[in-house]
């Protein structure tokens, strides 16, 4: 370490970092992962910090989510993911070297996808996709084993395509119109 870093910093961008993470109901293991902070540390953090300003933060347990089905399941939510999958792609987060980073990146990845996830919130109100959802979105698109981007093919919006479906589909919004259409008299 040399003399002109600031000692604190990195312990500060850890418990910030997992600040934010408990505010967006993020499970422990997840906070854990990506701010290497311990469990105990974690839960201490909730309850100084949270509980004892009177904060109303849901602390989820168990596993996190993990089925691609609740991304498809109707049209907003499709919309949602599309729109998180738009704003993985612009702020970085969809590059695929490698895997989500460990430890040393992962606090520089957890501050990126917070500010994402942040960004979603702003511009979806009421939101559909939770933030531990959210995780698992950018974990599947960035496999692309099940789930991927691709332009839909009547408008060029992007949309989540389910991959292990055979047939061809348009965004949700295209599929809203087509609805529409059909649904008028006549």
């Amino acid at each position: 370490m040399r003399i002109t870093d600031d000692r604190y910093s990195r312990d500060r961008r850890r418990l910030d970092l997992a600040y934010r993470m408990i505010h967006h109901e993020a499970r422990t293991k997840t906070i854990r992962i990506w701010t290497g902070l311990s469990d105990d540390r974690i839960r201490k953090l909730y309850r100084s910090y949270i509980a004892t300003h009177g904060a109303t933060v849901c602390r989820h347990r168990g596993k996190s989510p993990t089925q691609v089905a609740y991304f498809l399941r109707n049209l907003e939510t499709r919309r949602h993911a599309a729109a998180l999958a738009g704003l993985y792609s612009l702020f970085g987060l969809m590059a695929t070297d490698g895997d989500e980073p460990v430890v040393g990146g992962a606090l520089h990845w957890g501050e990126l996808f917070c500010r994402t996830y942040e960004t979603y919130l702003t511009l979806h109100q009421p939101q559909r996709i939770s933030f531990e959802h959210a995780c698992y979105l950018l974990h599947v698109l960035r496999r692309r084993a099940e789930l991927r981007p691709d332009p839909c093919p009547r408008c060029q919006g992007l949309m989540i395509v389910d991959t292990l479906r055979r047939h061809g589909s348009v965004c949700s919004w295209c599929e809203s119109e087509a609805r529409e259409r059909l649904a008028e008299p006549g």
